[in-house]
């Protein structure tokens, strides 16, 4: 695996959005690694971590666009600190994979106190009686089995003796069902259970908690509401869609000392549409 550090001609011509605000300084020190993350949502978490004072490897499929994202943020989250971003191919579903992107980490930044699951997939849309079990089988494998797996890597390098904090990226699929992205949402209900089991093993040195955002505007997303954005964002309460930037700055607080008594929480970031009784 070659690591893809600030420097490297990227290939694309904007990796994602800017960082966004969160207490300066207050993760000085700290190592993060946050999987899925050379755009959307994951890299905004990048750059909220970043831009709050903590190191951070990136790692996804593509590695063009992981060695833009890597530039980006460099640019616009670590006020130019190359030290601080490490990009890595890598992917999730892959055992050595993750085990090399683990022991990277920990070898470059002398740490691993921040685990961000964000690497998802979703390749089959519909009715599960239409669903081929081999698409079902993967998306599990990606969504909920890599998720541990990266937690096991990540609790033996470092974790395990000195503490940290995880937060898994679910989804509000896995809280209600929606009918459309049924596999996906079952894998999503399999990692927030995963989340409070693991809350209750791991505590009081680790904290794991998730989040679970609705429709949030990225290109992973983008089959849920390209066809009428409008008339799926006034479903919701806030009347828009969600941001990447919605959901980094709440995963940002929930690996801060902000939140040292949260754990084994599932957060909705939804703009309302839950409590309003509806699911966009």
């Amino acid at each position: 695996m070659t690591d893809i550090t600030a420097g490297s001609d990227p290939t694309i011509g904007t990796a994602g959005p800017g960082p966004t605000t969160g207490t300066p300084g207050d993760l000085a020190g700290r190592t993060a690694l946050v999987t899925g993350a050379s755009r959307g949502i994951g890299y905004a978490i990048a750059a909220e971590l970043l831009a709050r004072g903590a190191a951070v490897t990136i790692t996804a499929r593509k590695p063009d666009e992981l060695s833009a994202a890597v530039d980006t943020l460099v640019t616009d989250a670590a006020g130019g600190d190359k030290d601080r971003v490490l990009g890595l191919p890598g992917n999730a579903g892959d055992p050595d994979s993750r085990a090399e992107v683990v022991a990277r980490t920990v070898e470059t930044f002398g740490s691993l106190g921040i685990l961000i699951n964000n690497a998802g997939i979703n390749p089959v849309y519909g009715p599960l009686m239409n669903a081929d079990l081999d698409a079902v089988r993967k998306i599990f494998d990606v969504n909920v089995v890599a998720a541990l797996g990266y937690l096991q890597l990540a609790h033996q390098a470092w974790m395990g003796e000195h503490g940290g904090a995880v937060v898994n990226i679910a989804s509000v699929g896995g809280l209600r069902s929606t009918g459309v992205i049924a596999a996906y949402g079952a894998s999503k209900a399999a990692l927030i259970r995963l989340t409070e089991e693991l809350a209750a093993e791991l505590g009081p040195g680790i904290r794991v908690n998730a989040v679970a955002p609705a429709v949030v505007k990225t290109r992973f997303a983008t089959a849920l509401y390209e066809a009428d954005e409008e008339g799926v964002a006034a479903a919701y309460p806030m009347k828009r869609l969600g941001t990447p930037e919605d959901v980094a700055s709440v995963v940002g607080f929930l690996v801060s000392d902000a939140a040292s008594w949260v754990t084994g929480e599932t957060i909705r970031i939804d703009g309302g549409a839950l409590a309003s009784g509806k699911l966009g």
